[in-house]
């Protein structure tokens, strides 16, 4: 039976069972927003540690240490920058009763930090000067800088910084805390490439990315769904078509890098540049649009989505065609179902520096007709 039918035979009685049981199993948790210094934070974490007696502890439900050395760099550049960070959930376990007598109740006070470990390890691990920087983006002048390499000044300021916490009452017991530490770490979803890009380097660039990525011919030559819309993977396919439409020859092989190199660069470019490129991602949507009757999708079935090897591959091929002969038409499209075009854009082409040219200047000379 599909969901839109069964949604359709929901009754009164349903209903009203489903809503006592949502009272049933609702849990209310009373909690805190508190805000603490770094210092005090990392204090209440170190002190105690050795013998488990800290009044902020990690629970053994909890993972090790997985931030490497970059990813803890990362952070605590985040914070030298004043941006925001996300709050740490912690749960108080006064009252709890202890592991040698189940009727003995403890009151240490104690905080179980629910969500925030690798966090609160980093900032141990940076103010005890374990940690050298590396790797930083914005503040590239610290590497291999450790907490005792900042002026003194600015490790007070630093250790002054205060961090949100949500604090559950003593009210809250183990199901509950591990219940939301499961939540917390399996309901977020992480933000793709494209959203991460969006969130740091906007620009003028980026406001052309975000104008052509809603062209209508666009969308429905390609077919995007709903949810690939929502995850801005229109705006993905069209920056990853000029990347390559402008650099394809120097692609080093993590599209990551490569990307977001391209967006800073073209976030300085003029507005006439930007112009032109506008109109070439236009003509190549139009030429598009008359010669290919599947538009970019895959095969000959309309129903396919399409992916963006061969979206960049016959978007960036065609550019570069239209570029040589701005009144062209095709010397053929036969080749869209040629073993060779399907094994540059099959899914395990994969992205290596050779294939990557080999693929788009393959659709150039067989839109050109000048395959030898």
């Amino acid at each position: 039976m599909s969901n839109n039918l069964l949604s359709k035979n929901i009754t009164e009685q349903m209903q009203e069972e489903a809503e006592i049981q949502i009272r049933d199993k609702k849990k209310v948790v009373d909690y805190n927003t508190i805000e603490y210094p770094i210092e005090v934070i990392v204090q209440k974490y170190l002190v105690g540690l050795d013998d488990d007696s800290n009044e902020l502890f990690i629970p053994d439900y909890q993972r090790a240490m997985i931030w490497d050395e970059k990813r803890q760099s990362k952070f605590i550049e985040s914070i030298l920058l004043g941006l925001p960070i996300p709050y740490i959930y912690v749960a108080d376990t006064s009252g709890e009763a202890t592991d040698e007598n189940p009727l003995e109740t403890k009151d240490l006070a104690r905080l179980e930090i629910i969500d925030g470990t690798q966090r609160i390890r980093t900032l141990a691990n940076f103010i005890n000067d374990d940690l050298c920087l590396q790797d930083l983006e914005k503040l590239d002048k610290l590497k291999g800088f450790r907490f005792s390499s900042l002026p003194i000044a600015r490790q007070r300021r630093f250790q002054r910084t205060t961090i949100r916490m949500i604090q559950l009452t003593e009210d809250a017991d183990e199901e509950t805390r591990r219940d939301l530490f499961e939540r917390i770490n399996t309901g977020s979803v992480e933000l793709n490439p494209m959203e991460k890009i969006r969130g740091i380097r906007r620009g003028h660039f980026l406001d052309l990315i975000d104008e052509l990525a809603k062209y209508q011919k666009f969308i429905s030559l390609c077919d995007f769904t709903e949810p690939s819309i929502r995850r801005v993977e229109p705006q993905e396919f069209v920056l990853r078509f000029f990347a390559f439409l402008n650099n394809y020859q120097n692609f080093n092989k993590n599209i990551n890098e490569f990307i977001d190199s391209y967006v800073q660069e073209l976030n300085k470019a003029e507005p006439n540049t930007l112009e032109n490129m506008k109109n070439e991602f236009y003509a190549m949507i139009d030429f598009v649009e008359m010669y290919f009757p599947t538009g970019f999708r895959q095969g000959k079935k309309k129903d396919r989505t399409t992916t963006r090897i061969k979206f960049e591959s016959l978007a960036v091929g065609i550019t570069l065609a239209l570029r040589q002969q701005e009144d062209l038409k095709p010397a053929s499209v036969d080749f869209l179902n040629s073993k060779e075009f399907i094994g540059y854009t099959s899914s395990d082409a994969s992205s290596s520096r050779n294939k990557v040219i080999r693929r788009i200047e393959y659709v150039r000379d067989q839109i050109l007709g000048t395959v030898e």
